[in-house]
């Protein structure tokens, strides 16, 4: 026989089994905000958290706006900036700002409706998840063009045609409080929020808000409101828990 002697081949196979014995398979890394995406909301144990938002003191008087210069808008009209109705304030931005420990959440594919009617935005505050389709509608006997004015994403404009023009388009980043107004017409503002979360709500004139669904845990519920800003409070909830007694209270 020819090639290795006998020794030198038992002293190779040896070391082979040895640094066979000696390895181990690799354990994959698994970040923990990877996993904490991962992990499901259990139906079971959710928790949900309610309120109102109030207005302490007398409102501003809502500003008078003259849209008679177009002919298909309707005249006259009242600014948005603030609405009370029985002390409670209407158009406010509800949202869990922090406690959701690195879950993500894919975007709904409803759509988000805003109308463009009587030369106004419709709902005048609005919100959105990352990536959720947001329809604009032009039911005014009129020309609009949109226009955001964003920090986060990019900005653009696109004009509708009146009577039955639409536009759908979806945001890539986080923003709160966009303002999108109308290059036709300048009166024209609202306010679109951008959120990585499905825990929102708008207040309607009741004052009133719902974030339902929600894992048990300690969280950071923000109000916003254009023209008086940011309040928050903290909140824990337990499995199944109800809380039903939050309350924002804004001031001019």
């Amino acid at each position: 026989m020819t090639g290795f002697p006998r020794s030198a081949l038992f002293i190779a196979a040896l070391v082979l089994a040895l640094a066979g014995g000696c390895s181990k398979p690799a354990t994959p890394l698994v970040s923990t905000a990877a996993a904490s995406s991962a992990t499901p909301i259990d139906p079971a144990t959710a928790a949900s958290i309610s309120g109102v938002v109030q207005f302490q003191g007398t409102a501003p008087a809502a500003q008078k706006i003259d849209m008679s210069a177009d002919s298909g808008c309707k005249g006259q009209n009242q600014a948005e900036t603030v609405v009370v109705s029985g002390g409670r304030l209407a158009n406010v931005l509800v949202y869990v700002k922090e406690g959701l420990a690195g879950r993500s959440f894919p975007a709904s594919a409803q759509k988000v409706t805003i109308r463009q009617q009587g030369c106004r935005y419709v709902p005048h505050v609005a919100a959105a998840m990352v990536g959720q389709p947001v329809e604009f509608l032009d039911n005014d006997d009129t020309l609009h063009n949109i226009h955001p004015m964003p920090k986060n994403n990019k900005e653009w404009n696109q004009s509708q045609m009146p009577n039955g023009g639409q536009f759908a388009h979806s945001f890539e980043s986080p923003e709160v409080m966009m303002p999108i107004k109308c290059n036709q017409h300048p009166w024209m503002k609202m306010y679109l929020s951008v959120l990585s979360n499905p825990f929102f709500a708008v207040t309607g004139e009741d004052g009133s808000f719902a974030l339902k669904g929600l894992p048990p845990g300690t969280y950071t519920i923000a109000a916003v409101q254009e023209k008086f800003g940011e309040q928050v409070i903290k909140v824990t909830v337990g499995p199944r828990d109800e809380k039903s007694d939050v309350r924002f209270d804004f001031r001019p």
